[in-house]
């Protein structure tokens, strides 16, 4: 693999070579991709990048692909970065951007990392991939395997929103529905990849389907003339989504391909499901699981993987951290949507909601030069907002009846 040197532990240190494995063989830390940074700073140039093709496959010299290994292209990334100046006054800030990966292949932000993973376990020569998922990383999975001629597992709680359960199981994925959270989902998945031999894209494949994350933020300072914003907000799962946002951002400053300076982060959570956020506003070191109850189900994830790194990053960036109730998520879909035109699943409610505490709390300069990550599409999680819009209005088909049906509202 062209620029990768190998895993690397990121509790011990310790270095191992290019495996399908998660964890360390010593002390069992979270592992990561390991990269010859001096080689990138002195061969690559972002000049390449813009000669690329219109996708995240732009930056794969920064991805830990072989230069020769072939990739799933769903048409993934490159997404629009669009200037939202009606929501900026909603929350009383001057430059507010929406990086809108709603409209990726699967509708979610989870294609950009499920395509490093699948890349990756066709050249570890797997022919099964698997998940354990809140919904949108399954339909990826499947959409991704379907690509590939591979067989698929995809493992979700089975209380799932129903649309996500439709939106995955369209592409002829094998479903299973566990009784249980997520993070039951999870435990049971480790133990079938260690059964079965299987390529679990979040668990054994973790550490390459991760860096997929980054990716968002190339092309935030690429499509912002190679600037990186000054503050981001980001919704938090697992953890890893915020992490790598800022290690992308981290990487083109050592590159010297963006200004030096610093990002603040911001991580944004459901209150009924607030590890990171709680264990900041504590003061806390480590994060604590809590028990998910939360009508926004892709970011239920009580026991986040990386959600000590992610809790570090957001102190170490001079971010903050927020929660938002179910009636804020859902306002913060219908403000997103009433001011931009977009409609967002409930992680982006989550991620509007809380940029609107954040504001109002002074944690968001006015004058900062804002991106709000907004990770999944609105027609995933349609009955989180189905009880709070207008009904149509039904008549009759005459004109009399609209005028009649209007009240006057017609000048």
């Amino acid at each position: 693999m062209a620029y990768v040197l190998g895993l690397r532990c990121r509790a011990c240190g310790k270095r191992s070579a290019l495996a399908p494995v998660h964890v360390c063989a010593d002390c069992l830390g979270p592992l990561e991709l390991e990269y010859d940074y001096e080689a990138i700073a002195r061969e690559v140039r972002p000049e390449q990048f813009e000669r690329g093709p219109v996708s995240m496959w732009r930056y794969r010299a920064l991805l830990p692909l072989a230069d020769d290994a072939p990739v799933v292209d769903l048409g993934t990334g490159f997404t629009p970065l669009l200037r939202a100046d009606n929501l900026a006054r909603a929350l009383g800030l001057r430059h507010v951007y929406i990086k809108n990966d709603a409209v990726n292949p699967t509708y979610s932000f989870k294609d950009r990392v499920v395509a490093v993973a699948t890349s990756a376990a066709v050249g570890f020569g797997y022919r099964v991939l698997a998940c354990a998922s809140t919904g949108n990383l399954a339909a990826s999975v499947a959409a991704h395997a379907a690509k590939m001629d591979l067989q698929s597992y995809v493992f979700i709680p089975a209380d799932l929103e129903p649309a996500k359960v439709v939106n995955t199981a369209v592409y002829g994925t094998r479903l299973v529905a566990v009784r249980g959270s997520y993070d039951q989902v999870n435990r049971l998945c480790s133990e079938v990849g260690d059964v079965f031999g299987w390529a679990f894209v979040n668990i054994n494949l973790r550490p390459f389907y991760s860096e997929g994350s980054k990716t968002l933020a190339y092309e935030t300072a690429e499509q912002l003339g190679w600037k990186a914003p000054d503050h981001v907000v980001v919704p938090i799962a697992g953890g890893s989504v915020l992490s790598k946002i800022a290690k992308g951002l981290r990487e083109m400053r050592d590159f010297g391909w963006i200004p030096p300076g610093r990002t603040r982060v911001s991580g944004a959570q459901a209150a009924g499901c607030a590890p990171v956020s709680r264990a900041f506003h504590s003061g806390a070191e480590r994060v604590s699981p809590v028990k998910a109850n939360t009508i926004a189900k892709s970011l239920a994830i009580g026991n986040p993987a990386d959600g000590d790194l992610a809790l570090r990053t957001i102190r170490n960036s001079g971010g903050a951290a927020e929660m938002a109730t179910d009636e804020e998520i859902v306002a913060g879909i219908q403000l997103l949507a009433s001011t931009e035109g977009i409609f967002a699943e409930t992680a982006g409610g989550v991620t509007v909601a809380c940029a609107r505490r954040l504001a109002a709390a002074g944690r968001i300069d006015p004058d900062e030069t804002v991106v709000l990550y907004i990770t999944g599409n609105g027609l995933k999680t349609p009955d989180a907002v189905a009880p709070v819009v207008a009904p149509a209005r039904e008549i009759e088909p005459t004109l009399e009846a609209f005028e009649a049906t209007m009240a006057g509202a017609v000048a």
